[in-house]
């Protein structure tokens, strides 16, 4: 059964604790915050060794401090994946966003997946934590995605509309299109990090491109 939605206050937490994250790497350590300090430590964790790994006591023994101070900054364990998540989603959008031009639509999707697959393969922790680790207050498809909640989905949705509104593409449900190709690119990334693919990063990325245009051309017209 799907999650149930949450509540305002979960996701207004989770929004408030994010900035930290975001700007976490570019500070100086020696005068950043507690709170900065705690989500750089975060961050190291979970790209070292997975959500697992980013427990309050471990996060604490991290920075220095004591898990009831932690507590004073985060709520809890799923506050911190949370902020963690989101941090993340201000990262990848923040790349969407550079990359994206008025182009033919197929490209523009192109361009689209290189740079998930770069965010992909460069944070697999990450990654893995934003699209496939069950979380409280994580996005759902249908609701979320119409309602314009997904801050990464849009860029596909808006080059799968312009090729609809352009005769490129057949007119169909641009949303739908959007979820099944991200859930295809979810599930090649994770094969790839889980060791499942024997060739190379650059033979992964052609193979993702193909299995890509595979699905274009079956929705040209």
């Amino acid at each position: 059964m799907p999650a149930p939605p949450p509540s305002p206050k979960a996701r207004n937490r989770r929004h408030v604790y994010s900035v930290h994250i975001l700007v976490v790497y570019t500070v100086d350590m020696t005068k950043a915050s507690t709170a900065d300090r705690i989500a750089a430590a975060a961050g190291r964790l979970l790209a070292r060794s997975g959500a697992d790994a980013v427990t309050m006591r471990h996060v604490a023994k991290a920075v220095g401090i004591t898990p009831m101070a932690l507590y004073r900054h985060f709520a809890d364990r799923d506050g911190l994946l949370n902020a963690l998540a989101d941090a993340g989603f201000q990262d990848l959008t923040a790349r969407l966003q550079a990359a994206d031009r008025p182009i033919e639509p197929e490209r523009r999707l192109t361009a689209n997946l290189d740079v998930f697959l770069d965010f992909g393969l460069q944070k697999p922790r990450l990654f893995e934590l934003m699209f496939l680790r069950r979380r409280e207050g994580a996005r759902q498809f249908p609701d979320d995605f119409r309602a314009g909640r997904s801050p990464t989905a849009k860029f596909s949705v808006a080059a799968l509309e312009a090729g609809m509104k352009a005769g490129v593409f057949r007119k169909d449900d641009a949303w739908e299109i959007a979820f099944e190709t991200g859930a295809m690119l979810q599930g090649l990334v994770m094969l790839y990090i889980g060791g499942r693919f024997g060739g190379t990063e650059s033979e992964f990325r052609a193979l993702c491109h193909r299995a890509f245009r595979r699905y274009f051309h079956g929705i040209r017209k």
